[in-house]
C-alpha cells in the first residue's frame, strides 16, 4: 500500500490574499490532480473510474464518472484540472464493466478528500467488494499540484509540436487569451444583445431540415409500388410527397398481386463474359480491355485516357452507361479506389449493398441516414432503401403489432413481399448506375437474409450491418421517439396505447431474433451512446468496406451543436482578391469580438467546447477574442488552394486566362486551379475534419473560409456535390448545425452586416 501527496504554491510562497490555502490564488492557478491506481491482478473487464463533488468527475453521479487510462498492465491513471470554483475535492473510485450495463462496485471506506491540495484523513489502499465477497486490492497513488494558466499554455504549445495527445482532463484553456476589452467602441458586450435569438435569419430553403422528421420519410421512393399505383391507404391525395417535393401518381389498385422475379433472369449481362480467375480475361473480355478508361481528374472538363490501340479509340468514346456511371464524381483516394474496382474487382462488387439488421428502435435508420450523406458526400452515389416506407405504401399504416409475429402466415408473406420489392428496386438502380445501396430493414431472420443473399447474387456484394443496444434508457427513448415520429402512429391519438403496441410488435421480433453470423458482417455494439461499446468485422475487405467501419466507429447520438463561421471580413476581402494570408478589416476585427460575445453567451454551460481554424491569419485573428476554450488550428481547413490565380481577382483571371476563367464558370465543382484544387479536392482533404466533427461529443466552433465551409456544410445538410460551389455562406454569418438522435437541424445567427 502507499499513498503519496504533494502540494505547490505560486513562486513568491504566498497562498492567496486572505492567508488561507485554497485550490485557486488570487493570480488565478490552476490545481492539477494526477491519480494512479495499481493491481496485478486485474478482474475481468472492470474499468477503475473516478467520480465525485465537481461536474468534472460526474458530481456523485456514477453514470457520468470519470474512466482512468490504463498506463501499463497493471496501472490505470487519470489526471485533470479543479474547476477555480471549489476549494475541495470530495471523491470516491469506483469499478465499471467494461461492456454491457452491469452494476458499478464502489469502494468501501468514507470518501477521499482534498482540500487545499493535502489528503485529508488517512492514507489507504481502494478495496472493493465483489458479489462472490471477493475483495479487490488496488495501491492508490495521489498527487497534486498548483500550476498557472501560463504553464497550462505552455503544456499545450508542448503537445501540439510533440503532436501527442493530452491525457489531462478539464484543462480550461490552451492558448494564452488577453483579456477581453470591455467597452471599446463597436465591440462592447453591449453592441451584441443578450438575446442571441434577435439575430437569427432565415436560412436558405435548401438548407438542414429544420424540424423533426422521420428519417424513414427521407429516403427512397418506392419505384416498384409507385409505377404499380399501390399507396397508402392512408393517403389518397393522388400525390405522394418526398423531401418536399410533391409528384403525381396514379390511382390506388387494389388486391395487387405481386411477383417476385428470380434476379438471375431478370439481370443477366450481356456483351460481357467474366473469368472467375483474377487477372485473367476471356476472349470477349479481351476486347473490351482495349476501351478507354473514364477518369474523372478533378478538372474542367472529363478526360479519357487513350486506349492501347490507336484502331479502336473513337469507339471508346461510346462507354457503356453502367461503367461511365459506377465512377464516382470524386477525387483522391475515392477516384484512386474505383478505378482499381473497375479494373481488378469482380464486377458484383462494383456495387456494394448495406443491409441493415436488427430490432426494432436500436437506431438502424439513423445509423443508415448518416451513412447515405456521409458516402454522398465523398462522392459515391448511394441511395437509402426503407422496408417500412414501403410496407406502409402497399399495406397502409394501420398495422397492429398482430401483422409483425412470426406465426401471422399473411404478414409474414406481406413483409417479405415488400422487402423483395425494395432489393429488386435497389438492384435495378445499381444497373443503372448506382454503387451503394443501403437496405434498411430489420431483417432478423436468416431466412429473410439468406432471399436478400440470393437475389444479390451476380448483382452486388452485401454487408450486413447489425445495430446491438443493450441500454434500456437508449431503447425506451427510441421507442418513444418512434411514437411520436413514425407514420405507422401517426393516426394513433392515444400515445399510450401507440406506445404499448409498439413494445408489443417488438417482443414478437425478439422471439425469433437471430444475430448475423453468416457472409461479411460488421457489428455495431452499444456505439449509439459514444461511450464505449465495440464493433466487430467479419470478412470486410476494400477500400470502401474499409472507410464505412472508420465512419462507424466514430458516430454516436450524442447531441451538440456545431458552429460553422467564415473569418471577419479580411483586407483581401475588400480588394475582390481570392486567397492571400492578410489581416483583418475593421469590419472583420469588430465581428471577432462580435463572434466572442456570441460565442460566450450561446456556449457558457459547455466548457468542453473547443474552436477550431484553419492556419490562415484572418482565421486566427477572427478566434483571438474568444477566451476560456481551446484553439486547435487544422491546415485541412484552409482555403481552397487558388495555385497560380492566387492574390487576383476574378476580373484578372477572366483578362489574363479566359481560359482557365470559362473552364471554371462551366463546372466549378471539378475545376483545378492551375498547380491548386478543386472542391473536390478540397472535400478529400476534410474527410478527417468530418471524422473528428462527428466522434466530438462537445459543442464545436468551426472558423474557416467560404469554400472550406461549403463542402462542410452540404455534409450536414446533405446537399448533392453539384450544389456545393454555390450554397450561400455570407460573411459574419454563423451558421449553427445541431446535432442528435433526431437528426441535423439548422439555424442562421447573422451579427453584422
Amino acid at each position: 500500500m502507499g499513498t503519496g501527496a504533494s502540494r505547490n504554491t505560486d513562486g513568491d510562497g504566498s497562498n492567496g490574499d486572505d492567508g488561507k490555502e485554497g485550490i485557486l490564488d488570487h493570480a488565478g492557478g490552476q490545481f492539477y490532480v494526477s491519480l494512479k491506481m495499481v493491481n496485478i491482478k486485474l478482474k475481468g473487464d472492470l474499468i477503475p473510474h473516478v467520480y465525485g463533488s465537481v461536474p468534472l468527475v460526474g458530481s456523485w453521479d456514477s453514470s457520468k464518472a470519470l474512466a482512468m487510462g490504463r498506463e501499463s498492465a497493471s496501472m490505470w491513471e487519470l489526471s485533470f484540472v479543479v474547476p477555480p470554483n471549489h476549494e475541495t475535492l470530495d471523491f470516491k473510485f469506483l469499478l465499471k464493466p467494461k461492456y454491457g450495463n452491469g452494476p458499478c462496485i464502489v469502494e468501501e471506506g468514507p470518501n477521499r478528500l482534498l482540500t487545499g491540495g493535502a489528503l485529508q484523513g488517512d492514507s489507504r489502499s481502494a478495496l472493493f467488494r465483489l458479489d462472490s465477497d471477493e475483495v479487490l486490492e488496488y495501491r492508490v497513488f495521489i498527487k497534486a499540484d498548483r500550476v498557472s494558466p501560463f504553464d497550462l499554455a505552455a503544456s499545450w504549445r508542448a503537445y501540439q509540436e510533440n503532436l501527442e495527445p493530452s491525457t489531462v482532463r478539464g484543462i480550461p484553456d490552451v492558448s494564452i487569451n488577453s483579456v477581453q476589452q470591455t467597452g471599446a467602441e463597436n465591440g462592447s458586450s453591449a453592441s451584441l444583445e443578450l438575446d442571441i435569438e434577435h439575430y437569427v435569419v432565415p436560412a436558405p430553403s435548401t438548407s438542414a431540415n429544420s424540424g423533426l422528421v422521420y428519417a424513414a420519410n427521407m429516403t427512397e421512393t418506392p419505384r416498384s409500388l409507385s409505377r404499380a399505383g399501390v399507396l397508402s391507404n392512408a393517403d389518397s391525395s393522388g400525390s405522394v410527397s418526398h423531401s418536399g417535393i410533391s409528384v403525381d401518381r396514379p390511382a390506388l389498385i387494389k388486391d395487387m398481386e405481386v411477383s417476385v422475379p428470380d434476379p438471375s433472369k431478370v439481370y443477366s449481362s450481356s456483351g460481357m463474359v467474366e473469368s472467375k480467375s483474377v487477372g485473367t480475361f476471356s476472349p470477349l473480355q479481351k476486347q473490351d480491355s482495349h476501351r478507354g478508361l473514364f477518369v474523372d481528374r478533378g478538372v474542367g472538363s472529363p478526360r479519357l485516357v487513350k486506349s492501347a490501340s490507336a484502331s479502336t479509340f473513337n469507339i471508346d468514346l461510346k462507354l457503356d452507361t453502367e461503367t461511365k456511371n459506377s465512377m464516382p464524381a470524386a477525387a483522391g483516394a475515392v477516384a484512386a479506389a474505383a478505378v482499381a474496382d473497375q479494373m481488378l474487382g469482380p464486377k458484383e462488387h462494383r456495387h456494394l449493398a448495406i443491409v441493415l439488421v436488427g430490432l426494432p428502435a436500436r437506431g438502424k435508420t439513423f445509423t443508415a441516414a448518416k451513412l447515405t450523406r456521409y458516402l454522398r458526400w465523398l462522392g459515391h452515389d448511394t441511395k437509402h432503401f426503407n422496408v417500412g416506407k414501403y410496407r406502409r405504401l402497399k399495406h397502409g399504416v394501420n398495422q397492429s403489432a398482430d401483422f409483425f409475429r412470426a406465426d401471422n402466415p399473411e404478414g409474414m408473406e406481406a413483409r417479405n413481399e415488400v422487402a423483395a420489392l425494395a432489393m429488386e428496386d435497389m438492384i435495378s438502380w445499381m444497373h443503372e448506375g448506382g454503387q451503394v445501396g443501403i437496405f434498411d430493414a430489420t431483417n432478423s431472420s436468416r431466412k429473410r437474409r439468406n432471399m436478400l443473399m440470393k437475389m444479390a447474387e451476380g448483382n452486388c456484394k452485401i454487408i450486413f450491418l447489425e445495430t446491438i443496444c443493450n441500454d434500456r434508457d437508449i431503447i425506451e427513448r427510441n421507442i418513444r421517439l418512434k411514437i411520436q415520429q413514425s407514420p405507422d402512429y401517426a393516426e394513433e391519438p392515444d400515445f399510450e396505447a401507440g406506445l404499448q403496441d409498439f413494445k408489443n410488435r417488438l417482443a414478437n421480433y425478439e422471439k425469433v431474433y437471430e444475430p448475423v453470423d453468416e457472409g461479411s458482417y460488421i457489428k455495431m455494439i452499444d456505439m449509439v451512446s459514444g461511450h464505449g461499446g465495440q464493433i466487430q468485422v467479419n470478412n470486410i475487405s476494400g477500400y470502401l468496406p474499409g472507410r464505412i467501419v472508420f465512419f462507424l466507429v466514430n458516430t454516436h447520438l450524442t447531441p451538440r451543436p456545431i458552429l460553422l463561421t467564415r473569418h471577419g471580413e479580411s483586407r483581401d476581402n475588400v480588394r475582390g482578391r481570392i486567397g492571400g494570408d492578410t489581416i483583418l478589416s475593421d469590419a472583420g476585427e469588430i465581428y471577432a469580438k462580435k463572434l466572442a460575445n456570441f460565442v460566450e453567451k450561446r456556449l457558457k454551460s459547455e466548457r468542453a467546447a473547443s474552436i477550431w481554424t484553419s492556419t490562415l491569419q484572418r482565421t486566427i485573428l477572427t478566434a483571438s477574442p474568444i477566451a476560456g476554450f481551446p484553439k486547435i488550428q487544422w491546415r485541412a481547413l484552409d482555403e481552397i488552394n487558388a495555385g497560380v490565380c492566387d492574390g487576383m481577382t476574378y476580373e484578372e483571371i477572366k483578362k489574363n486566362m479566359p481560359e482557365e476563367y470559362e473552364a471554371r464558370k462551366k463546372d466549378k465543382l471539378r475545376y483545378r486551379y492551375p498547380r491548386g484544387e478543386s472542391y473536390l479536392d478540397v472535400i478529400q482533404r476534410l474527410e478527417p475534419v468530418i471524422i473528428e466533427l462527428e466522434r466530438q461529443r462537445a459543442p464545436v466552433v468551426v472558423i474557416s473560409h467560404q469554400a472550406v465551409l461549403r463542402a462542410l456544410y452540404a455534409y450536414f445538410a446533405d446537399r448533392p456535390l453539384k450544389e456545393i460551389p454555390h450554397i450561400e455562406t455570407p460573411l459574419h454569418t454563423i451558421i449553427e448545425i445541431q446535432m442528435g438522435v433526431t437528426g441535423v437541424q439548422e439555424k442562421r445567427y447573422k451579427l453584422m452586416d
